[in-house]
């Protein structure tokens, strides 16, 4: 429908042009603007008329994913340039959202103008460069540093020639915690304090136990979680090399920490037994039955849902760095006829003016750190007791390193989280588990 439709354009374009030669020629502007004015025709034979072609109308598809303000944001674009207008498809799913871009682009037919990639899936997509137009080449690399580096090569290639998307929105993790259970324990309460009280994974597992001890609720809630944040804070890979995609987590010495402490928080009891998105952790967090939550900025919605907490909870720093979980980047697959138009609307849509609106509409957290000092950042929170909690997310981005994840780490991942399971409900051995986890991942690198 689309390849009939720039058809039946260009032939009116091409009467157009023709019916306005015969009568002597006409002087069209280019400009967005132009579409809105009338046509005229130059009677004064003493002067040549001037003639440029008319502007295209251009219709933009757009595969967006979850909850965001952009098709708003695309009715704002669409404004300022009348010839460029939108068909959306949004979904919630992520895996049935990125199962349809592969399909489509296997068949060689189907996929989008524009398509919103989670970071989840990249690994996926970045290796099929041909299927991708390279946003180098269309003027990504000038507004490179308006991002924070870490986030921007997340959709590069190794050497930085290929950019596949244009950075949106971002997922930095945090600590929330109570701080009614905090006063207590005996804990500070201020988020400063908080925050140095537990400022390395030690310290963490000092006032953790004693939290434990003293009150007799685990201090963070599920074992998830926990390895999530010190696997994070990997230095620049986690289970797969970047350089040629072998399993490494084997050799990666924070995998082996991240699994060690978690095992230490079962065996001491101040890790809580709850699944994550689980009702019995949804009721854990409303009830107050543990202390600390190591989540990512958009964690923060689930929390709120927990009405009767409000004015409870508070934001400290997570110890010794920071991690990401979440965020997304706008592609243009190769199938859209109109890269240019294409380009220059997305980077429009995620440029600071506009990350800020879906920041404020839509709570996608920006990856402009430029924004950073914008007021809207200082503003205070009442469900976390008037704290300026965008503020904690801000110190937390500036923090994470950038880190290779991997096709293949969403499996492999699962394989340490069951393992960690079995030593929390089984008490399985946490030897044996982790060589079990360590033969899984390496059998499952060979077969792919």
């Amino acid at each position: 429908m689309k390849r009939a439709k720039s058809w039946a354009v260009l032939m009116v374009a091409v009467l157009m042009i023709a019916s306005l030669a015969a009568c002597g020629g006409k002087n069209n502007t280019s400009s967005s603007n132009a579409t809105n004015k009338p046509a005229t025709t130059n009677t004064d034979t003493a002067a040549p008329a001037e003639t440029t072609e008319p502007v295209e109308d251009v219709v933009l598809s757009f595969w967006s994913l979850g909850t965001t303000n952009y098709e708003d944001l695309a009715k704002e674009y669409t404004a300022l340039h009348p010839n460029v207008t939108f068909k959306f498809q949004n979904t919630s799913d992520q895996t049935a959202h990125h199962n349809n871009l592969t399909t489509a682009l296997s068949a060689g037919s189907g996929a989008p103008d524009i398509f919103m990639l989670e970071i989840g899936f990249m690994e996926r997509f970045i290796g099929a460069q041909d299927k991708f137009y390279n946003l180098n080449d269309l003027g990504a690399k000038d507004i490179a540093s308006n991002y924070l580096d870490w986030k921007w090569k997340q959709a590069s290639s190794i050497d930085g020639s290929f950019q596949l998307g244009l950075p949106t929105d971002i997922g930095p993790t945090v600590a929330y915690y109570r701080t009614d259970l905090a006063e207590q324990a005996g804990l500070p309460t201020d988020p400063d304090q908080f925050s140095a009280a537990i400022d390395t994974w030690d310290k963490f597992a000092t006032v953790a136990k004693a939290f434990k001890d003293k009150t007799g609720k685990p201090f963070t809630d599920l074992t998830d979680l926990l390895f999530n944040g010190l696997r994070d804070q990997s230095a620049d890979e986690i289970y797969f090399s970047k350089a040629d995609g072998s399993f490494i987590g084997d050799k990666n010495p924070q995998i082996k920490k991240a699994f060690d402490f978690t095992v230490k928080g079962i065996q001491e009891g101040w890790v809580g037994n709850t699944q994550l998105w689980s009702p019995e952790w949804n009721k854990a967090i409303n009830d107050g039955d543990f202390e600390v939550m190591l989540g990512p900025a958009w964690m923060a919605g689930t929390i709120k849902n927990a009405k009767d907490t409000a004015g409870k909870w508070k934001i400290a720093q997570l110890p010794e760095g920071a991690g990401n979980w979440g965020g997304s980047f706008l592609t243009l697959p190769k199938e859209g006829k109109h890269p240019k138009e294409a380009f220059e609307f997305i980077s429009w849509l995620v440029s600071k003016e506009n990350q800020l609106k879906s920041f404020e509409a839509s709570g996608l957290f920006p990856s402009i750190p430029a924004l950073y000092d914008d007021p809207a950042f200082t503003k205070g929170d009442d469900f976390f007791g008037g704290q300026a909690i965008a503020g904690e997310y801000a110190k937390s981005a500036n923090r994470v390193k950038p880190v290779y994840y991997g096709p293949l780490h969403d499996q492999t991942d699962a394989f340490f989280k069951n393992a960690l399971k079995n030593v929390l409900e089984k008490k399985a051995d946490p030897a044996k588990e982790w060589d079990n986890a360590i033969k899984q991942a390496k059998t499952l690198a060979d077969r792919s």
